[in-house]
């Protein structure tokens, strides 16, 4: 407890390691109780935020402008803090192996700049063990300290959602853990300064990060469902979202959607738990099953694309498609791991290189990620086909005069595909092939 008060009087810092859509929300939040450091190896991005500028679009550039974080891409002045937050990317390699690269540099960078009487929370999605197994040796072996007589550890997993400005940190409930009862109540209090929905206090680390790593992995197989679904309707020529519309009267019926699964929680978490069972002698079963599923919604809304071309006696090779959104998800500029990629890539295979259209994506990301090059909306003419692949809000404000102008003349049946079914399906029923999740 008297780090926490030294934090609350001034006398003490707090750090966060890594300032992306996760980190950056946090040192913001922290800096209107206490003083911060807020660290990132991306000098760029520490230069933007020092500039006033919010490249993700979290909090927006009028509140960076005005944060007291101490931006810095200098990892010495970590030595500055006590209190450390670790909030770094935990993806997965190509064959769906944990990659724990950046929580490994975190800790190594970490550990080099660490001083006596620390407490280190790691905030990254893991599986149950690795704060413990993995972080604090290294940590250890790069200070010279000792776990538990010169630093304490806890972990606090992030439920920061990505573009959502009403599920907030300050806004849900934060599970808290730490090595012991004293850590506990440490990194508990410090929350506590931040999270006006209180914080739930898990009884071990390894519980905080089972927790963490089954709620992705929940949604996971609930979307799977859906997606399931979804395919399972349309060979029966029944809409999906009437069907769930119908079935969402019931009072204990659970209102998910289909829909492409990309990010890096959703799409990433499940394999964390998997890769761990496996090693443990389990293979998982239903956990895969519906990542097989979601993993696969790019092809085939792809090959649902090339299927409803023929019925419209539209060729498909060199076919004009336009692909509106690109990002991971709705209002946010994020286009690592997106599932709209798959769908561009399968299209290839059929001969059709489509136009992509995104004016809330970060465009040098998606150029230097999938050597894409976003088009504008006003460049989308004479079209075969459009699809609508992410829900941002300027695309809800389409009219049906706007998308009917996406399209050649000559086409007396337009091909639109309404991932999300964000569109009244009754306004498209004439002069369109409508097709939706």
């Amino acid at each position: 407890m008297e780090l926490y008060e030294k934090l609350v009087r001034g006398e003490e810092k707090l750090s966060l390691v890594g300032l992306g859509y996760v980190g950056m929300p946090i040192a913001v939040a922290f800096a209107r109780k206490i003083k911060v450091v807020g660290f990132d190896l991306n000098e760029q991005k520490v230069a933007l935020y020092k500039a006033g500028i919010d490249p993700t679009n979290e909090v927006g550039s009028e509140v960076i402008k005005n944060t007291a974080v101490e931006f810095t891409a200098d990892a010495a002045k970590l030595r500055e803090a006590k209190f450390h937050i670790v909030a770094v990317p935990t993806p997965v390699n190509d064959d769906h192996t944990p990659d724990l690269t950046p929580v490994e540099g975190a800790s190594r960078l970490l550990g080099q700049n660490l001083t006596k009487g620390s407490v280190v929370v790691f905030e990254s999605t893991v599986y149950p063990g690795v704060t413990e197994e993995i972080c604090v040796p290294i940590l250890e072996k790069e200070s010279g300290l000792k776990c538990g007589v010169d630093f304490k550890i806890g972990y606090s997993p992030e439920r920061i959602n990505p573009g959502d400005k009403v599920h907030r940190l300050e806004t849900i409930t934060k599970i808290v853990s730490g090595m012991d009862e004293e850590t506990l109540d440490t990194v508990a209090k410090v929350y506590e300064l931040v999270v006006e929905a209180g914080v739930y206090r898990a009884e071990s680390i390894k519980v905080a990060e089972a927790a963490k790593v089954i709620e992705n992995s929940q949604r996971d197989i609930n979307i799977a469902f859906m997606n399931e679904l979804s395919i399972i309707f349309h060979k029966m020529g029944i809409d999906t979202k009437a069907v769930l519309e119908a079935a969402g009267t019931k009072w204990n019926f659970l209102k998910f959607a289909p829909g492409l699964v990309g990010g890096h929680c959703i799409g990433v978490d499940p394999y964390y738990l998997t890769y761990k069972a496996d090693a443990m002698g389990y293979h998982s079963r239903i956990i895969l099953a519906g990542r097989r599923i979601n993993d696969d919604m790019g092809r085939y809304v792809a090959e649902s694309l090339v299927k409803n071309l023929i019925k419209t006696d539209i060729p498909v090779k060199g076919a004009k498609v336009a692909i509106l959104g690109f990002t991971f998800k709705e209002n946010c500029p994020d286009t690592r791991n997106t599932k709209v990629i798959d769908i561009y890539k399968e299209l290839g295979e059929y001969g059709i290189t489509p136009v992509v259209v995104d004016p809330a994506a970060d465009a040098e990301e998606a150029k230097r990620l999938y050597g894409i090059s976003f088009q504008k909306i006003e460049d989308v003419k004479d079209m075969d086909a459009v699809i609508i692949a992410v829900a941002h809000s300027e695309f809800l404000k389409l009219s049906r005069e706007d998308i009917s102008g996406f399209y050649q003349e000559k086409h007396g049946e337009k091909v639109l595909m309404d991932i999300k079914g964000l569109f009244d399906k009754k306004m498209y029923e004439e002069g369109y092939l409508y097709w939706r999740l």
